[in-house]
């Protein structure tokens, strides 16, 4: 009798366990993915093919493909493309932006193995996103030699402060409205809610050197972009239709402060 309620408190205790472990988990995730989706830019780090042995570094502009990974364009002459064309193997490494403590934010070491797109229609797909993003690199991106590459996950090492440290495996959360349900979205919002779009401004304490254009929408929230600069802002709760979409984006629109995000609540 005592031995079968030791085993049943084992049990209850490993089961609790478990549950709390999966639950950091997901959570964890969440903050990674947050991160990466709030900046635009990171260290990309590859492998020396000139000074082997050696990491090197170089700051590069990124968004989220189709599939919630790295989205790159670089220049077939630079250092970095170089060395992934010896070894694709890099990482990518993001921090938030503006913070007087690095070490007290949340930062990702996002590892991965670069991938050129080399199918035209690929192509043509990441061209009309990154541009989106980053009008300006459509001038160099047709006048030069520059190509789009995807960082394809392998892991993932996230620091959400002192003593917040993790590994995460599973980090990208694919876009259900990537291609033309989020360009047309994303084009009526810029054509017919441009107080909106400002009003989202105000709610976020966003810069307004210029005015906010909207880029991208995704399950967890939108980009907006002002001046070269592209902010992320989440929704109250993820949103799994362009239905959805709409509710929050004029629920949004009538709100007097930023809601708190349920997921980050629960």
């Amino acid at each position: 009798m005592v031995c079968w309620y030791v085993d049943q408190l084992l049990i209850r205790f490993s089961d609790g366990f478990l549950l709390r472990s999966h639950k950091l988990s997901v959570e964890t995730a969440k903050h990674a993915r947050d991160l990466l989706l709030k900046e635009y830019r990171g260290v990309l780090s590859t492998h020396s093919k000139s000074m082997p042995g050696f990491p090197f570094g170089s700051v590069v502009p990124y968004c989220l493909d189709p599939q919630g990974r790295p989205l790159i364009l670089i220049s077939r002459i630079a250092q970095h493309t170089h060395n992934l064309q010896k070894d694709p193997k890099c990482s990518l490494f993001v921090g938030e932006r503006g913070a007087e403590d690095a070490q007290a934010v949340g930062r990702l070491t996002y590892l991965a193995e670069a991938k050129q797109i080399e199918d035209e229609a690929a192509i043509e797909a990441a061209a009309e996103r990154y541009y989106r993003y980053f009008p300006d690199s459509q001038n160099y991106h047709q006048a030069h030699d520059f190509d789009f590459w995807v960082l394809e996950p392998v892991r993932h090492r996230y620091i959400g402060g002192f003593g917040a440290i993790h590994w995460v495996n599973d980090l990208t959360l694919a876009n259900p409205f990537a291609g033309k349900a989020e360009v047309s979205m994303v084009e009526h919002m810029n054509a017919d809610h441009a107080k909106a779009i400002a009003h989202y401004v105000d709610l976020a304490g966003l810069p307004k050197t210029s005015p906010a254009q909207m880029v991208g929408i995704d399950a967890e929230g939108m980009h907006l972009r002002i001046g070269q600069g592209v902010h992320w802002l989440p929704f109250q709760a993820p949103c799994n239709t362009p239905t959805q979409v709409r509710e929050a984006l004029v629920s949004l629109a009538h709100a007097q402060h930023w809601p708190k995000n349920e997921a980050a609540d629960a």
